[in-house]
């Protein structure tokens, strides 16, 4: 077996591991640790009760306050769960704010479930990681992309992906799109067999990514478009839809918002003769179901069996509507131009018997390796597209991080794929906001447009240090915190015109966030950096945190992540650290060089705390 390959399949395990201890609620980890990690939703209050997609018990609930929950992605494995009872195991529909939604792999809801007390963890995703063992322990067994494993894994040399391009003559429907948007388009239509698309923050990559589906669509091909996360997902799909391309969505589609909703296989076959059919079928489970539900907790061993029996007829009654689903999508995969999903999504939509000419992964910065090996085999041409210099896929497990298992699939393809066409102009930010990262991540090679010249001051980084306002342990002793930060933007907010409605704060840390949002106003937007990836706000206040003798800087080091922070806003950009702790960093140094030049560089002691 190729050592890579190896490597993977070990990572998988180390993080499945990783997953088990960090998950489990025992002695060790008690519900208050869970929830403070982020990794426990505790209390929910369950606001709706139905049944959903093949008749499996789904749940609204709310909370009372909104989380710093950036490991609760949709599609996450979760377990229902209260005290003293058996937790259910489910996956997270989605997660806003305060607001979520579940599905429960159960016959019905648990007896327990609207008591005083139920939460929602996270659990192990043996889902998705059997899924990418298989295709792994597969892989050498299918020539041609095995040989492209090989190629994207030989680092000896740099092959050109395709030839530079032939001469073009399309003709654009978006008039509006600049020369290198056009040439990401020529590039992805002339696509021989991979082909990468390199979009820095504001430079339009969804924008260009739909003209290029358009002119593959009309071309003749038929198009996979994938995302590592739902939202990504339905990003692409609602620029395609407004576009008025033959789309289906599959997947996690009980969230979907109304203009997806009739674009997936459930809004499809709506008001359908099958669906009158599956509605007939879902009647007959309930019945069952009540009649199950007759035997309640305490019953004995007569009245178990026959409870049973009726669960097993639910089950037999999925199965059927579960049938019924797959003979039905068939018609819809074929009628399609473009069917879109996140990798496990479409891995699980059963569509390996359609072929499909070009699959399109965006985001494929954020997307480990296997999960992409899922997904690669379904077409004949691929496109990646997304920025290896924002943050990585999270990894739980160091061990695994440590043997690369954070690396994406782009990160991987861009040592060996050449060339790359880099989208070069960004419409966000103000050019002062641009700049560093210009300078630092993108070779000098980001552009701003003429309207976005400076008008004014748009960066300030405030100092605190020799002001004794040093980080912290939060009262449950994990995430740092710095109070004294807290108080200078509080301080912001007297002093200078800045719209709560228009501002996020964000910071590298969830204790500060935590600390955030029990002293801020409501309408402001409090964020962990990377709960705020692919977001933006006129006005941007970054809290660094760290602030100590030692000049010790934490994952503050993982420069990716500062430079998402730094590209978030359009307008002002406020800044709030400690010079003498990040200024020994090279990076940092740099970066409060570059705001002495082009900034403004203020000092704790201009506000009266």
């Amino acid at each position: 077996m190729h050592p890579h390959i190896q490597i993977l399949l070990r990572c998988i395990e180390l993080e499945e591991k990783e997953q088990l201890q960090r998950f489990s609620l025992d002695q060790q980890h008690t519900l208050r640790s869970l929830k403070a990690e982020g990794l426990a939703l505790h209390p929910i209050i369950v606001t709706r009760k139905t049944f959903g997609y093949a008749d499996y018990p789904e749940i609204s609930f709310k909370l009372n306050f909104p989380p710093e929950a950036n490991m609760f992605r949709d599609g996450a494995a979760i377990e229902c769960f209260i005290a003293g009872e058996e937790p259910v195991k489910g996956v997270l529909l989605s997660l806003d704010g305060k607001n979520g939604e579940f599905r429960l792999f159960a016959p019905d809801f648990p007896d327990w479930i609207e008591d005083d007390g139920v939460g929602i963890k996270l659990s192990p995703d043996t889902r998705t990681t059997s899924i990418m063992k298989k295709v792994l322990n597969e892989l050498e067994n299918d020539k041609p992309l095995f040989k492209l494993f090989e190629r994207l894994h030989d680092n000896t040399t740099k092959t050109s992906g395709d030839p530079l391009l032939k001469n073009t003559s399309l003709s654009f429907r978006n008039r509006q799109l600049n020369e290198s948007q056009q040439q990401a388009v020529a590039a992805i239509t002339q696509n021989e067999q991979i082909t990468i698309v390199h979009g820095p923050p504001g430079t339009g990559k969804t924008t260009t990514l739909i003209e290029a589906i358009i002119h593959l669509i009309n071309n003749g091909e038929k198009v996979l478009v994938s995302a590592p996360s739902n939202t990504a997902v339905d990003n692409i799909a609602k620029g395609l839809l407004q576009q008025g391309v033959k789309l289906l969505r599959v997947g996690n589609a009980s969230k979907a918002d109304e203009a997806i909703f009739a674009h997936t296989p459930e809004g499809r076959l709506a008001n359908s003769k099958q669906q009158k059919e599956i509605k007939q079928l879902k009647q007959r489970a309930e019945e069952f179901r009540k009649m199950a539900l007759k035997y309640k907790r305490s019953f004995g061993k007569a009245e178990r069996e026959q409870r049973q029996l009726l669960f097993k007829e639910v089950k037999n009654i999925r199965l059927e509507i579960k049938k019924l689903q797959a003979y039905n999508e068939e018609k819809l995969f074929k009628e399609a131009d473009v069917i879109a999903g996140t990798p496990i999504g479409l891995y699980d939509a059963g569509i390996d018997r359609v072929h499909f000419q070009t699959l399109v992964l965006d985001e494929a910065g954020q997307c480990i390796e296997p999960l992409a090996w899922c997904i690669f085999p379904l077409a004949e041409k691929i496109v990646l597209a997304g920025d290896h210099w924002q943050l990585p896929p999270t990894v739980l497990s160091y061990e695994a991080a440590k043997l690369g298992f954070n690396i994406s699939i782009l990160e991987v393809a861009i040592k060996t794929v050449d060339p790359v066409f880099l989208l070069n102009t960004q419409y966000r930010m103000k050019e002062v906001i641009a700049g560093f990262s210009s300078n630092y991540f993108y070779n000098n090679e980001l552009l701003s447009p003429a309207h976005l010249r400076n008008t004014g001051t748009h960066i300030t980084f405030i100092d605190t240090a020799g002001s004794g306002n040093h980080e912290e342990h939060g009262a449950d002793g994990s995430s740092l915190q710095n109070k004294g930060e807290l108080a200078i933007v509080q301080k912001l907010f007297e002093t200078e015109s800045i719209d709560p409605l228009k501002t996020a704060f964000i910071s590298p840390y969830a204790g500060q966030v935590a600390a955030a949002k029990e002293l801020f106003p409501k309408q402001l937007r409090i964020s962990t950096i990377d709960s705020f990836q692919g977001q933006e706000k006129e006005n941007i206040i970054l809290s660094l945190v760290r602030s100590n003798d030692d000049g010790e800087i934490g994952f503050l080091k993982d420069y990716r992540r500062m430079n998402v922070a730094i590209t978030r806003a359009k307008e002002q950009l406020f800044i709030i650290g400690d010079s003498a702790t990040i200024g020994a960093d090279v990076f940092y140094n740099a970066f409060l060089t570059y705001i002495e030049k082009y900034g403004v560089y203020r000092t704790v002691w201009e506000f009266e705390l």
